[in-house]
């Protein structure tokens, strides 16, 4: 079938709304049609080259639709099911799955591999096979996909809203809860406040933290922070130690959450100065590929028993973590649509990401 949809020719170029070729599904893979699909930062990231993907390849990584049909072996979905695209796929059956780490199957070495795990294209444009980021390709309405990148949702829950959990809610939830295991009573530092910042302040409030300290440059996201769950907003790492010393009595915050959006060496020591004696830094935005050096007191590391960590999608296992984020939505606790700050046709998925870049969204979305 023919499709239309964005893809990234090159590192540094734009994003090319154009018509693809899309192949049925093969066995273990399924027809989707997304409804909606959200801007996130890492797409970006793709484009610029601090994540060296695999070009050409049709982008976006979250995403909600439907089944159109499903492939041979195909046991766990049907046509008609209304699914959410999880950015990391869980086989199930692999080491870290079996562990509860389905954040780190070993599928998740493909998504920026361009190819489908066997090393074939499901898309092909100018007369060349296309890749699809994250094996997703979201930036289309239609993409063929693996079972294992998909979980299933209840019907009555919002596709377009359902698509935000396929990736950034989720990494920032999971980072709070799971990575930072922000407790009740809790003094939480949340540095960029994005999708996923956005999702990790949302994580410490349910997880009952006392005080979140959102912290940007971007002044605008003030009030948009505070409804999310942010007690404090401050726009620079120096005005966030003077406030927290002050709620702490001089303790320090129990954690601090690094999103911005691009993560440079020279962040990690403020962020951990933040922090108090047996407290945890946790490192989940991305940082340019080749970057290697890092600014941290190592005598401060050990004399205080700090903990540093990094967090892929939150440690989260998307066949749970999906579904109960969704509950939580459902409840009125999560906050989904509040996010979404403009919509956009497909082709101005370019204009989509001047104004992530330019903090004009928190979130923007793509709606077929």
């Amino acid at each position: 079938m023919k499709t239309d949809a964005a893809i990234l020719w090159g590192v540094g170029e734009k994003w090319s709304v154009e018509e693809i070729e899309l192949a049925p599904p093969r066995e273990g893979e399924v027809l989707v049609r997304y409804a909606a699909s959200g801007l996130c930062h890492s797409d970006d990231h793709c484009r610029t080259g601090d994540i060296p993907a695999t070009a050409p390849t049709v982008g976006g990584h979250e995403g909600a639709g439907v089944v159109e049909e499903v492939g041979p072996g195909v046991t766990t979905l049907k046509p008609g099911d209304h699914v959410v695209a999880a950015f990391i796929p869980a086989c199930g059956r692999c080491r870290w799955c079996a562990n509860g780490q389905s954040n780190l199957c070993d599928l998740g070495a493909f998504i920026m591999a361009g190819s489908m795990p066997d090393g074939t294209y499901r898309r092909r444009a100018r007369g060349r096979d296309v890749g699809a980021l994250a094996l997703l390709g979201t930036f289309s309405e239609y993409a063929t996909v693996l079972e294992a990148s998909l979980v299933k949702i209840d019907d009555d829950i919002p596709l377009d809203m359902a698509a935000l959990v396929g990736c950034g809610v989720t990494t920032g939830w999971g980072s709070a809860v799971n990575s930072a295991k922000v407790g009740p009573g809790d003094t939480v530092v949340v540095i960029g406040c994005g999708g996923i910042g956005t999702g990790a302040i949302q994580g410490a409030r349910l997880a009952g933290a006392e005080h979140i300290v959102a912290v940007d440059p971007a002044e605008s996201k003030n009030d948009a922070m505070k409804v999310m769950g942010a007690t404090h907003f401050v726009t620079g790492i120096e005005e966030a130690q003077a406030l927290v010393g002050d709620l702490t009595r001089g303790v320090g915050a129990d954690s601090a959450i690094l999103t911005p959006g691009v993560l440079r060496g020279e962040m990690i020591a403020p962020a951990m100065d933040l922090v108090r004696k047996g407290g945890t830094g946790v490192a989940t935005a991305i940082s340019p590929a080749g970057d290697i050096d890092v600014k941290l007191s190592l005598f401060v590391l050990t004399m205080f028993q700090k903990k540093l960590v990094g967090s892929l999608f939150g440690e989260c296992n998307p066949r749970a973590d999906i579904p109960r984020l969704l509950r939580l939505y459902q409840e009125g606790q999560l906050k989904l649509d509040e996010m979404v700050t403009r919509e956009y046709a497909l082709k101005d998925v370019n204009t989509g990401y001047d104004d992530m870049l330019a903090a004009k969204n928190i979130r923007g979305m793509i709606r077929f």
